[in-house]
């Protein structure tokens, strides 16, 4: 459905505010993202390298708490590991049960992650520190203004509002970032508001990642001390506390 003036505003990528707030209402409205506290996510993904050969089966764990605490853990062959941040600091768990506190790149790529979380950009209008403009089309650009030559575009579908794909830099190898692209096929309703059930990853344009989501739980009442905890045997675990 169209909102009046918006159709133009649309029509000449000129006015992001109005898109996203177009966004918002079709996944389910701004009010009802604002009162997620906390977020759980449980997904599955089919992998392949950059030569499109398969890798096999990844398992990820995501748990975020409003505003800046966050926990992700990666299950997969040879690729089982975990990272943790609280907006200023964090450790990760690198492959081979290596333990380190994040620094440099690492610091910078949960930076980034945490920053462009789902949540997060989909409330980017009641946040200073995005800027949100429209380049094209039914185009949204997310902008960091604390983080240097960085921004995210988001394009709508036409007809339902929602998001069919995201672009940006991706810095998850930080001495290579890459064209990254995130495509949404289907989408499924927790509490009222609209997730994907159905993702795939794109780096320059080579297909990584085919994700399907097995399970989002919202406020819950997770807690930050839950997520500072480290494994005692820096063996990352899938079940909940």
């Amino acid at each position: 459905m169209f909102h009046g003036p918006l159709a133009c505003a649309a029509a000449f990528g000129q006015d992001g505010q109005a898109l996203l707030q177009e966004m918002q209402r079709a996944l389910g409205g701004a009010d009802k993202i604002a009162q997620i506290r906390d977020f759980e996510q449980l997904v599955r993904a089919e992998t392949w390298d950059r030569k499109s050969n398969p890798i096999g089966l990844v398992r990820k764990r995501t748990r975020w708490i409003k505003p800046t605490t966050c926990v992700s853990t990666r299950w997969g062959p040879g690729d089982t590991c975990a990272l943790y941040f609280d907006g200023a600091s964090g450790w990760e768990i690198l492959p081979g049960k290596r333990l380190a506190a994040l620094a440099g790149g690492e610091m910078e790529f949960a930076k980034r992650y945490l920053f462009y979380f789902v949540v997060n950009i989909w409330l980017a209008d009641r946040n200073p520190d995005y800027e949100v403009t429209s380049p094209a089309r039914n185009v949204i650009r997310l902008s960091a203004r604390r983080i240097a030559d960085d921004q995210l575009d988001i394009t709508l579908d036409s007809a339902s509002w929602l998001p069919v794909k995201q672009t940006s830099i991706s810095s998850a190898d930080p001495v290579h970032p890459t064209p990254s692209e995130t495509q949404f096929k289907e989408w499924m309703t927790i509490d009222g508001t609209k997730f994907p059930r159905r993702v795939l990853i794109l780096h320059d344009g080579i297909r990584l990642a085919d994700i399907a989501t097995e399970e989002i739980k919202v406020n819950r009442g997770l807690r930050p001390e839950d997520f500072a905890m480290k494994p005692a045997d820096l063996n990352p675990v899938l079940s909940g506390r």
